[in-house]
C-alpha cells in the first residue's frame, strides 16, 4: 500500500483516536520528563532537544511498523522510566547520562534483534519488575500532597476535578485538569508566560560516556523497567485485542531508533500499551484490520510536536511547579495502583516483592548504586531462598542456554 493510499483511507475518527492518545501521553509524561531533564542539570536548549529527540523517535516507529505490519503498533517514551531517572540520576554528569541511555537502549536493541526478549521476560518474576516500579513512583503521590499544603487551592482544585472527570471523562480527564490548573495558574499569577514564542527544531548533541555508577544506577534499570513495564505490557495489549505481532524485530526497531536518538536525548523508546489502547477501539475503525492508521495519525502527530520540542519545553518551564508535580502525580496514580496490585497478587512471592517495594521507595543508596537496582536485588535474593537456595539463577541460565 502506497502512502497516497494510506492518506486516502484516513477518516476523521482515526485522526480523532490518535490525536486523543498523543494528547493523554504528552500531558502524562512531559512534566516527568521536564523533571528529568531538569534533575540531570540539563539546560532549555538540551531540554528541547530531549523533547524533539523522542519525538521524532516515537513519531518514525509508529509510523514506519503499523504502516510495515498493518498493525494499530504505538511506540512511546517511558513514563516510568522518567520517573526512574528522577531518582537515579541526581549528581550524575549529563555525558553520563546520555551514556547511560546510550547502553539502555543497546540492550534493548540486542534483546530485540537476537530474540532475547521473551526468553528474559519469561525469567524476570513480573511481581518484583511491579514492585520495582511501585517503589519508584510512590513518592510521586507523596508529593501531591506535600504540594497541596504549599498550594491548597490549585492542588485542591486540580485533585477535585481529576476525581470528578474520571468518572465521566476518563479519556480526557487529564486534559482537562492541565487546563483547569493553567487556568487558576494564571488567575494568581503564578504562570510566567513573559518571553514565550515558538522555537524552531533543536537537537543538541552531547559526547557520551559510561562509569560503573551510570551503569548500575541508570542503564540497568531503565533497561529492566523499560523491558517489563512497557514493552510486556504493550505486546500483551496487541494481543488481548486480537494482533499477533512479530516481537523480536518490533522491540529491536525500537531500541536500534533509541540508540541513534540517545546522544540527543532520547533516553528510551518502547511500545505503549495504555494510549495504544485508545487505537484499538471500535472508536477507532470499527474493522480491526484498518485500525493502524490511527496510529499512523499519532505518529505523524508526534513528529510535528517532535519538531516543537524546544517550544513545549518553553511552554512546560513556565508552568508552575505545583502544577506540574500535581500533573505528574494524578498521572502515575492509576500505574502506582496497578503495579502495587500486580505485585502482591503471586502469594509465593509476596514478601519478595514487598521487599523490592520498601527498598526501592526508601532511597537506599550505596556506591551510588541507586535504590531501584538493590530493591530488585533483595527481592531476587529472598526469592532465591524461600524457593529453593538456587532456583532463580538457574531458570535464569537454563532460560538463555
Amino acid at each position: 500500500m502506497s502512502i497516497r493510499s494510506i492518506l486516502q483511507a484516513m477518516r476523521p475518527h482515526h485522526l480523532s483516536s490518535g490525536f486523543i492518545a498523543v494528547l493523554i501521553g504528552y500531558t502524562c509524561s512531559v512534566a516527568i520528563i521536564c523533571q528529568a531533564a531538569t534533575n540531570a542539570g540539563a539546560s532549555h536548549i538540551e531540554l528541547g532537544s530531549w523533547l524533539t529527540a523522542l519525538g521524532l523517535g516515537i513519531g518514525l516507529t509508529t509510523i514506519g511498523l503499523s504502516c510495515y505490519y498493518r498493525m494499530p503498533i504505538l511506540t512511546a517514551w517511558s513514563t516510568p522510566g522518567a520517573a526512574l531517572l528522577i531518582t537515579s540520576i541526581n549528581g550524575v554528569p549529563m555525558n553520563e547520562v546520555i551514556g547511560a541511555f546510550l547502553c539502555s537502549s543497546l540492550l534493548l536493541a540486542v534483546c530485540g534483534f537476537s530474540g532475547l526478549f521473551a526468553r528474559i521476560m519469561r525469567c524476570l518474576p513480573l511481581s518484583l519488575a511491579n514492585a520495582m516500579l511501585a517503589g519508584v513512583l510512590l513518592h510521586f503521590g507523596l508529593d501531591l500532597f506535600h504540594v497541596l499544603q504549599q498550594q491548597p487551592l490549585l492542588v485542591g482544585t486540580m485533585l477535585l476535578g481529576f476525581l470528578l472527570l474520571k468518572s465521566c471523562l476518563p479519556r480526557y480527564a487529564l486534559l482537562l485538569v492541565l487546563l483547569l490548573g493553567m487556568g487558576i495558574g494564571w488567575q494568581q499569577g503564578l504562570m510566567q508566560m513573559n518571553g514565550f514564542e515558538i522555537s524552531p527544531i533543536q537537537l543538541q548533541w552531547t559526547t557520551p560516556s559510561l562509569s560503573f555508577r551510570s551503569l548500575f544506577s541508570v542503564a540497568l534499570p531503565l533497561f529492566l523497567i523499560t523491558m517489563s513495564t512497557q514493552n510486556l505490557p504493550g505486546i500483551g495489549v496487541l494481543r488481548a485485542h486480537g494482533y499477533q505481532p512479530a516481537v523480536s524485530p518490533i522491540i529491536g526497531w525500537t531500541g536500534l531508533t533509541g540508540l541513534l536518538l540517545a546522544p540527543f536525548g532520547c533516553y528510551a523508546l518502547n511500545l505503549a500499551a495504555i494510549t495504544a489502547a485508545l487505537c484499538m477501539g471500535k472508536e477507532a475503525d470499527p474493522e480491526p484490520s484498518g485500525r493502524y492508521l490511527a496510529t499512523c495519525c499519532a505518529g505523524v502527530i508526534f513528529l510535528l510536536t517532535g519538531l516543537l520540542g524546544a517550544t513545549v519545553a518553553t511552554l512546560f518551564t513556565m508552568l508552575p511547579q505545583a502544577l506540574i508535580m500535581t500533573i505528574a502525580g494524578l498521572g502515575l496514580l492509576s500505574i502506582l495502583g496497578n503495579s502495587l496490585h500486580q505485585a502482591i497478587q503471586t502469594d509465593g512471592e509476596r514478601e519478595a516483592a514487598m521487599l523490592t517495594f520498601l527498598v526501592t521507595a526508601s532511597g537506599l543508596n550505596y556506591w551510588g548504586i541507586g535504590a531501584a537496582f538493590w530493591g530488585l536485588l533483595a527481592g531476587g535474593l529472598t526469592l532465591s531462598i524461600q524457593t529453593g537456595g538456587w532456583r532463580i539463577p538457574w531458570r535464569l541460565v537454563r532460560g538463555l542456554s
